[in-house]
C-alpha cells in the first residue's frame, strides 16, 4: 500500500527530557523529521535553544526545567498539553572508585537519573496528560545491568533501577493505554563521552575492541530505536528493555 508506513510519528507530540545534547538532542530533531511536534526541557537555556533551532517542521515548544528538582518537574507538567509520547532521556554520567564514594554525589546523580524519571512519570499520568494510546521510552544503559565496570557502581545503580522501574510502570499503566519501554545503550559517541577527563582517548580507543561491531554508538543509532518504540509498529511491546550495543555484551 502506497504511504502505508507503520513506524509514522506524524501528527504526534512528543515530550524529550534532557535535549539539549546528546542522545536527547539527537532524538528530539529526528522526531521532528517525521512530522513530530516536539516539546523539549532541559536546564541549559544555551544549548536547548540550539536544539530547538535545529528542528524541522513547526508548532514546537521549549522549556528550561532542572528536573532534578521536584517542584520543576510539576512546572514542567503544568505547562504542557496532552502527548502521545515521552523520552526520559535526562541524566548525568559519572565514574568513580567505591572507596571514594561522596553521599552527596550519590544523591545528586539519583536524583537526576533515577528519581526524575519516576517523578516525571507520576505527575503525567497523574494530571491526566498522555493520550491513549501512549508510549514511554526511558534511556538506560547496558553499565551494570547486562556488563559491569570499574568505576561505574553509582551510575551503573541509577540505571539498574530504571529498568526495574520500568517494568512496573508497564504492569500498571497497561490498562491506561500507555506502554513503558527502556534502551540499554552501550557507549554512545556524545559531547558528555569526549569531555570525559577521566579517559584517554588512547583509552576510549582500546575500549572501542571490545564492541565486534568496531565502533561505539552514534546518537542517531539511539534516537532510531526510540522511534520505533514510540511508533504504532512497537504496538504489542511493553516491558521490554531494548539493548543496542554493537554486540559488546555477546
Amino acid at each position: 500500500m502506497i504511504g502505508y508506513n507503520p513506524y509514522s510519528l506524524e501528527g504526534k507530540t512528543i515530550l524529550v527530557t534532557g535535549a539539549s545534547a546528546g542522545i536527547g538532542r539527537c532524538t528530539a530533531i529526528e522526531c521532528s523529521k517525521m512530522g513530530v511536534k516536539v516539546i523539549i526541557t532541559a536546564r541549559n537555556k544555551e544549548r536547548l535553544q540550539e536544539t530547538f533551532n535545529a528542528l524541522e517542521g513547526e508548532g514546537h515548544k521549549q522549556i528550561i526545567a532542572d528536573i532534578s528538582e521536584s517542584e520543576q518537574i510539576e512546572k514542567l507538567v503544568e505547562s504542557i498539553d496532552k502527548i502521545d509520547g515521552f523520552v526520559c532521556n535526562a541524566g548525568i554520567a559519572y565514574t568513580e572508585l567505591v572507596a571514594f564514594y561522596k553521599e552527596e554525589k550519590i544523591l545528586e546523580i539519583f536524583k537526576t537519573n533515577t528519581f526524575s524519571m519516576m517523578l516525571l512519570t507520576k505527575f503525567l499520568v497523574k494530571k491526566k496528560k498522555f493520550n491513549k494510546p501512549s508510549s514511554i521510552v526511558y534511556t538506560a544503559s547496558i553499565g551494570n545491568v547486562f556488563s559491569a565496570g570499574v568505576g561505574n557502581g553509582i551510575y551503573g545503580a541509577s540505571k539498574c533501577a530504571v529498568d526495574g522501574f520500568m517494568r512496573t510502570a508497564a504492569l500498571e499503566l497497561a490498562p491506561k493505554g500507555i506502554r513503558c519501554n527502556s534502551i540499554n545503550s552501550g557507549m554512545v559517541e556524545t559531547n558528555i563521552m569526549t569531555n570525559n577527563t577521566r579517559i584517554t582517548a588512547e583509552q576510549f580507543e582500546e575500549d572501542k575492541k571490545k564492541y565486534p561491531l568496531g565502533r561505539y554508538g552514534k546518537p542517531e543509532d539511539i534516537a532510531w530505536a526510540i522511534i520505533y518504540l514510540l511508533s504504532d509498529a512497537s504496538s504489542w511491546m511493553t516491558g521490554t528493555a531494548l539493548k543496542i550495543d554493537g554486540g559488546h555484551t555477546i
